[in-house]
């Protein structure tokens, strides 16, 4: 089976090409020759997931799968939820995203997190869903320098170290998008039987 991820982001083409079994050839955006911004203008991590798959679905007529995954801090009711790859704004890094929620996070006790990934899958024409979280907590300065994104300030819960300090098949048993590729793939099990 061949599906396209919709994602530009290097990072995430290589988790999930660690997670898929190799049955599944995974295709990105540049193998397609796909240089277009793909949007994501949607207020919930399921619309824009769906969004940037209809996109590449609806132009290149192959089955595809895209994610949106956010990082959810309940002291900051919920953000920066969606808007977790921006922000610090338009043009911002990950150290800048991590360094306004550690700046608004300064002094409270409440450090309770979780990160999500929806991934919409788009096969044959038809829309599936797949979620996956993992609950933890923000730490008060970064720790580790593997992985991307938040990865240095969320502990999952159950452990004493950062994402940023687990090896990539150590984070992808237990994370949010580890989770959410894994119910993918037990859905690829069942059509392929």
């Amino acid at each position: 089976m061949q599906l396209i991820f919709a994602t530009n982001n290097p990072h995430k083409l290589f988790e999930v090409k660690s997670i898929l079994s190799s049955n599944i050839k995974i295709l990105s955006l540049k193998d397609i020759n796909c240089t277009d911004e793909i949007p994501e203008t949607a207020d919930t991590l399921e619309g824009n997931a769906l969004q940037k798959a209809h996109f590449i679905y609806d132009r290149y007529k192959q089955n595809c799968f895209a994610d949106d995954t956010g990082l959810e801090i309940e002291a900051l009711n919920g953000r920066p939820g969606v808007y977790s790859a921006r922000y610090a704004g338009e043009g911002c890094n990950f150290d800048d995203n991590m360094n306004k929620v550690l700046n608004e996070m300064n002094g409270m006790l409440n450090r309770k997190a979780s990160f999500r990934t929806v991934i919409a899958l788009i096969l044959n024409g038809k829309e599936y869903l797949f979620e996956g979280k993992v609950d933890g907590e923000i730490l008060k300065e970064k720790k580790g320098i593997v992985g991307f994104g938040y990865d240095p300030i969320f502990q999952p819960a159950g452990f004493n170290k950062t994402f940023a300090e687990m090896a990539t098949d150590e984070k992808n048993r237990i994370s949010h998008r580890g989770r959410s590729i894994q119910k993918l793939v037990d859905f690829l099990k069942t059509i392929n039987q």
